[in-house]
């Protein structure tokens, strides 16, 4: 048994290392990599006697642990401010869909009973594929980004009164068969046998306890959040031990999914209200980073998963159907998104990445489908088709975002050019990016009384500093049509802000070839990317983390003893010398060959370095005996 499980999990991890890079390589993004590995390995996990179904349902873990992480980047206040759009975009959205999928289904001769079901099941999408991609391309943060997040989890919610209502939509047919062991509910995973473990905490219950239960069970989230947190961490921290931090950090995330499931919750929407709880906690960034590497992987190998479930037997036999449905599918889904998008006044490419963002279908409704089989709502060879177009609407959701990348943000992006040439502005300070490094330089330029105009990609947060009589933009900061409209030519500075490496480096490399005259102050994500900017021209480079890490080498030698005026001579000759040498390291470093151990920046740091540490030690002895 040993072996096979070794053998199992090298085969899912050497798929994925082969073909995610590529897939990368070639612009398809990782999950587009993982459903290719999938479907490469679909035949040796079958012939190996691989539960493909069952391993699904185990790796949506790393759903579970995404919506978790994403809770702890979201503020309370966040979450409420979005609440018209979670509830009534997100119940728009569902509602039409599944009236839309309902009405097709009953032409093609079902019973209204199958159709609502397949409604409700289509009616659902892809966290984990819209959400992991959303975030790999920057986008989250968009206003598109936002709505389809928004939608998301509507939906999550959505599945409680879901799991509710498919039972009572039954067959008589059906329940018979399956009384007589004729049903399809084992293979689709809906049986699970009268034996082993039922852990539920509402069976039984009448509908007011059963409330009273879960409300209960949110309490326990909520409270456990906010005060049991600190504490645990804190007892768990005395051991010294990072594995117990971390098996504890998984222990609370697991043991959230836990309760919502034995209540009849989603475990996905229990821990992301857990993550929104604990968003100001100490101890967030070290549950980011220790859960970050587990959601990774398992949501690789979900993904996988998916590609290898695919039945190409079935699929074969029923081609055109199974690809009629699914493109229909993502057609009707699209429109419905599309109406809701302009209703909601989500503007030009926003509007298409949320339309074509969510128009799959999702991976709860694997489970769905089970259900329904095993509460003898769907027949199974209906169930077995279903499964062939979530499936295959999940494999084709990386097609659609490639579309929009390369088809409709750059026309949108154009079209934009034209409201943007409209806009004019007299201030001679451009602030790209007003997250959390580009606000601060904003409200000491704005406190100080300089006139500043702002641009950034989304449009709600440019609402609010418009409220405050701000000069704003909305839009890319990197496209230089939008850069002019907001006028580049006669500014003084332009402060680089945004929150993306190579999009920094490009835009500065643009203003220092086009527009010289623009002092640029780069905001740096690290210590490489200072060489960058040097090598495109920049020569006012900001490293986002520097000066705090300074103020903190200075905090440690005073909390060591020293005085502060020695303290502040030590970090003196500390950053004396750091900047001295990235200098002479910066004037050598070729932007177009970093890496090579030929570069002369490799020649000079290797002949040097050990000079300038020894330089370093000796005039930081000298300052300690000042």
């Amino acid at each position: 048994m040993t072996a096979e499980f070794l053998f199992i999990t090298f085969t899912l991890f050497l798929a994925g290392m082969i073909a995610v890079p590529l897939a990368s390589r070639f612009g398809l993004g990782s999950v587009l990599g993982y459903l290719i590995a999938g479907i490469a390995i679909g035949p040796i996990l079958h012939w190996a006697g691989v539960d493909v179904v069952g391993l699904q349902h185990f790796t949506e873990f790393g759903v579970v642990m995404m919506l978790f992480l994403i809770g702890l980047e979201m503020q309370p206040k966040v979450l409420w401010a979005m609440r018209a759009r979670i509830f009534v975009m997100g119940g728009l959205q569902v509602g039409l869909t599944t009236a839309g999928v309902m009405a097709v289904a009953m032409l093609f001769g079902q019973p209204w009973t199958v159709a609502l079901a397949i409604g409700l099941i289509f009616a659902l999408s892809s966290t984990a594929i819209v959400t992991q991609t959303l975030n790999e391309k920057g986008l989250m943060r968009s206003d598109g980004g936002q709505a389809s997040f928004s939608v998301l989890l509507f939906q999550d919610i959505a599945v409680i009164p879901m799991l509710a209502l498919i039972p009572l939509l039954a067959l008589p047919e059906l329940q018979e068969a399956l009384h007589h062991g004729d049903g399809h509910g084992d293979g689709h995973g809906g049986g699970h046998g009268e034996e082993g473990l039922h852990l539920s905490l509402v069976e039984g219950l009448s509908g007011w306890q059963t409330a009273l239960v879960t409300l209960a069970a949110i309490g326990v989230v909520i409270v456990a959040g906010r005060y049991l947190t600190g504490p645990v961490f804190r007892y768990v921290a005395g051991a010294r031990l990072r594995e117990l931090f971390v098996s504890t950090a998984l222990m609370m995330v697991v043991g959230i999914a836990l309760l919502m499931t034995m209540v009849g919750l989603s475990p996905a929407l229990g821990t992301f209200l857990a993550g929104v709880v604990m968003a100001n906690s100490e101890y967030r960034h070290e549950l980011e980073s220790d859960i970050a590497p587990f959601k990774g992987i398992f949501l690789g190998v979900f993904f996988i998963t998916v590609g290898a479930s695919i039945d190409f037997a079935l699929l074969g036999e029923n081609l055109a159907l199974i690809v009629g449905l699914t493109l229909g599918l993502i057609v009707l889904k699209s429109v419905v998104l599309f109406v809701l998008g302009h209703v909601f006044k989500l503007e030009g490419g926003d509007k298409w990445l949320f339309a074509l963002g969510l128009a799959q279908a999702g991976e709860f409704g694997f489970v769905l489908v089970s259900f329904t089989v095993a509460n003898a709502v769907v027949p199974g060879p209906v169930a077995d088709l279903l499964l062939l177009v979530v499936a295959l609407s999940m494999l084709l959701t990386p097609a659609l975002f490639i579309c929009y990348d390369k088809l409709i943000a750059p026309r949108y992006s154009r079209q934009q050019v034209q409201e943007a040439d409209e806009i004019s502005s007299d201030a001679k300070i451009l602030i790209a990016g007003h997250g959390r490094f580009g606000g601060i330089v904003n409200r000491a330029l704005q406190a100080a009384d300089y006139e500043t105009t702002v641009i950034d990609y989304s449009n709600e947060q440019l609402e609010m500093l418009r409220k405050f009589g701000m000069s704003v933009y909305y839009g890319d900061a990197t496209r230089p049509d939008l850069l002019h409209a907001a006028g580049i030519d006669e500014a003084e500075v332009l402060v680089i802000a945004i929150d993306d490496k190579e999009a920094i480096t490009e835009l500065t490399r643009h203003v220092r070839e086009h527009h010289p005259h623009v002092h640029v102050v780069a905001r740096a994500i690290d210590r490489w990317h200072v060489y960058d900017l040097w090598s495109v021209g920049c020569r006012d480079i900001i490293r986002e983390t520097y000066d705090s890490s300074i103020r903190a080498a200075r905090s440690v030698f005073e909390a060591l003893g020293i005085e502060r005026s020695k303290a502040e001579r030590l970090t003196g000759v500390f950053e004396e010398y750091d900047r001295s040498t990235m200098l002479k390291l910066a004037e050598v470093y070729d932007y177009n060959d970093p890496d090579s151990d030929l570069s002369e920046y490799s020649r000079v740091a290797r002949e040097n370095l050990d000079e300038w540490e020894a330089e370093l030690k000796q005039n930081m002895q000298t300052a300690l005996k000042e």
